[in-house]
């Protein structure tokens, strides 16, 4: 009985002690690469740069969102750019921008590339 007892504990405290040391990084080959920044402006708030990084196999835009810089990903689109993150969708076309919460289904960000 001692056995099975230790063992559930084992199986319950390791993967919480574990999780506080996780790192995480993506190696990309960006010997190929192209980074461009565009300056946006969205209302009476401060412009903002987002980097974007597009070569033969990735293609990414570096968004700030609450604060954050949030790595978004180029995905199917109908016409423009769109990049995901979570729930966050990045979405271009042209000269403009929208950045919508997809769950709540809300546009709290529409831009237009600065002209400074």
């Amino acid at each position: 009985m001692y056995k099975k007892l230790a063992v559930a504990l084992v199986v319950v405290f390791v993967p919480a002690a574990v999780s506080a040391d996780v790192a995480f990084s993506i190696g990309l080959d960006v010997e190929d690469a192209e980074v461009t920044t565009l300056t946006y402006e969205c209302g009476d708030a401060d412009p903002f740069p987002v980097h974007y990084m597009n070569s033969d196999s990735d293609v990414l835009a570096l968004v700030p969102v609450d604060g954050d810089h949030r790595v978004f990903v180029n995905v199917v689109s109908g016409s423009g750019a769109r990049y995901v993150a979570g729930q966050y969708e990045w979405w271009t076309q042209g000269e403009n921008a929208t950045l919508t919460n997809v769950i709540e289904d809300t546009r709290f960000r529409e831009c237009v590339i600065s002209s400074r």
